[in-house]
């Protein structure tokens, strides 16, 4: 199989200092929105690319896919290519959430789930089991899917550690997975 060109979202409106996930759906600013869909379309057009997309249906990743399909791009929205789930921690202050909190999550990294939210694991069983459409090579991602489909790559079944747990990719960046 081909690998993936997945590259992650521009920087959220307001995200500075918030603990944001899939229950959070920030916009994009527009500009950053179409300069990414910019770069994608150029590096598509250089590689000779199928002119076909896959996102989330967060704003931040949906945006970039949006700019694609007015330039005649083919765009698939997949939920399962959403950002991890934090629950009740999903948009508040991380300040707020509280240290003892955050010790629970590091304590159990995978396994710890906020109140309504989804562990570490399973997003990793989830980034596992998706496969993108027939054609598909291009994603516009999210800093934790991007992480746990290139942890699944070069790890398999091992479940990580908050100390093992790499950083996330730059806004924009570009990852072949």
């Amino acid at each position: 199989m081909s690998p993936l060109l997945v590259w992650r979202h521009p920087r959220p409106e307001g995200a500075a200092g918030r603990c944001i996930g899939a229950g959070t759906d920030l916009p994009v600013h527009r500009r950053r929105a179409k300069r990414l869909a910019r770069r994608i379309q150029q590096h598509a057009r250089r590689e000779r690319l199928p002119h076909f997309a896959c996102c989330s249906p967060l704003r931040r990743s949906a945006d970039v896919g949006r700019w694609l399909k007015r330039w005649g791009w083919r765009l698939h929205i997949d939920p399962a290519l959403r950002e991890i789930d934090f629950g009740a921690w999903d948009g508040r202050r991380w300040d707020d959430i509280g240290a003892a909190a955050v010790d629970a999550w590091i304590a159990d990294f995978a396994g710890y789930a906020s109140v309504g939210g989804e562990s570490l694991a399973a997003l990793l069983e989830r980034v596992a089991a998706w496969s993108p459409p027939a054609g598909a090579r291009i994603l516009i991602g999210h800093g934790g899917w991007m992480l746990a489909r290139r942890w699944r790559a070069e790890r398999g079944q091992d479940l990580p550690e908050a100390a093992t747990w790499p950083a996330p990719p730059a806004y924009g960046a570009l990852w072949l997975l």
